[in-house]
């Protein structure tokens, strides 16, 4: 094996080969550099557990190199060696953790080290609910090492009728199974997903017609004003308890929920973008949200003429645009009030993302250009010129007029709206 006094100028010479290379230091017996194929870099260092020619000899991992400097590597290695010689073995110290580590414990480390502290909060409740309701019912208790190809196949399978949470308890497995490798936590390399093939999904986008948007308008100014009856069903439980009078069978939705429903179709934004947007985020003189946080950083949102009518109508209460029930906290979901609208339009599997669909649709069929509509909806692939957009907004701000200045006029929402100067486009 090559040998040479390893210091960051030696070991930045080293290059890979075919297969793995351990390159052991000169001075320091035992301390060693492997090299993989792949450039990647680790230190480790050799030992002979007791005494005794007879003894096979063990290697621990120290860190990667570029995280460990050479001689903080160096100095790892000679406590290691220094255990050794009182008669210590790391590498069975390192097994015995490893095997008294259940899934579920190790879990718990990748959320709170990983997710939580390095992930958006959004993705670290869908890593969690994704860990509580399909990995720790399945593999909670059984030793993170025991945990084999095989198994996870077998549940990947077994999740076959809902392709999308398959694949993505696939994804978590292995990122989970990736920072564990790393933190010595189970063996370097050790991926029990690593081979397993994902189902094929097809894409969830929903786009809403025309027709889709007037019914979708109407139910919306429906709910918000009359109310939208409901029938009491008479051969359920207690039903001969409820009223009958007409009056009494109408369900309506407060201005904000509805606000919020125009607001996620006037500007493409995301849910939670709307939900947790603060007035401080609103300047209507220039006809811009100015977001400190989204899925793609800080972001700006160019506002359409539809969409300031909205901001400058709904009642103002609290530090949140759409107020809930506590005015100085987000609201947490729309979900009652789409579930209500969606059945009186007649929308069946719609969800409120394809709201956001149905403003890049209308978009992309008005010939804007798909630079144009990355730009408003803040894709990431535009993160580069996006930081840019409340410089150059004209030619963003006849885009997005033109988008939701459609939208609300198959909505029916062109009432007292201000006017705009957006060229005219066929639909």
């Amino acid at each position: 094996m090559p040998s040479a006094k390893l210091t960051k100028r030696s070991v930045d010479q080293i290059r890979p080969e075919a297969k793995p290379v351990y390159w052991f230091d000169s001075e320091l017996p035992g301390f060693f550099l492997r090299v993989m194929p792949s450039g990647a870099k680790s230190w480790g260092v050799e030992y002979r557990p007791g005494s005794g020619r007879q003894v096979q000899k063990k290697r621990v991992t120290l860190g990667a190199f570029g995280k460990l400097a050479p001689e903080q590597a160096r100095q790892a290695a000679k406590q290691v060696l220094a255990t050794v010689t009182k008669g210590g073995d790391p590498a069975a110290d390192k097994a015995h953790e490893r095997a008294a580590l259940t899934l579920s414990a190790l879990a718990d480390v990748f959320l709170a080290e990983h997710m939580v502290a390095k992930r958006k909060p959004s993705t670290a409740a869908w890593a969690k609910d994704i860990i509580d309701r399909t990995l720790k019912p399945e593999f909670g208790t059984t030793g993170a090492h025991k945990i084999t190809r095989g198994a996870v196949a077998k549940l990947h399978a077994r999740l076959k009728e809902t392709p999308h949470r398959a694949n993505a308890a696939l994804a978590l497995i292995s990122s989970m199974y990736g920072f564990a490798s790393k933190r010595g936590i189970v063996e370097e390399g050790m991926n029990p997903a690593r081979g397993i093939e994902k189902y094929r999904t097809q894409s969830r986008e929903r786009f809403l017609t025309s027709e889709e948007l007037e019914r979708l308008g109407a139910a919306i100014r429906e709910a918000e004003t009359a109310g939208i009856p409901w029938t009491v069903d008479r051969t359920t439980p207690n039903a001969k308890h409820i009223p009958v009078r007409p009056e009494s069978c109408l369900t309506t939705i407060g201005p904000h929920a509805a606000a919020a429903l125009r607001l996620l179709l006037f500007t493409g934004a995301r849910l939670r973008e709307i939900l947790h947007l603060q007035w401080q985020h609103v300047d209507l003189e220039r006809g811009l949200l100015f977001l400190p946080d989204s899925k793609t950083g800080k972001k700006t949102i160019v506002l359409s003429a539809p969409a300031v009518n909205v901001l400058t109508t709904v009642p103002r209460v609290g530090a949140f645009v759409i107020a809930g029930n506590n005015p100085e906290k987000p609201r947490a979901d729309l979900k009652r009030p789409w579930e209500l609208v969606c059945q009186r339009a007649r929308l069946e599997g719609v969800r409120i993302h394809d709201l956001r669909h149905s403003f890049a649709s209308v978009g992309a069929g008005g010939g804007l250009g798909l630079p144009i509509i990355g730009k408003l909806l803040g894709h990431a692939d535009v993160k580069t010129t996006q930081r840019y957009a409340h410089l150059d907004n004209d030619p963003l701000r006849r885009a997005t007029d033109i988008i939701a200045g459609k939208i609300a006029a198959a909505m029916g929402e062109q009432r007292s709206l201000p006017e705009t100067t957006a060229p005219s486009h066929s639909p």
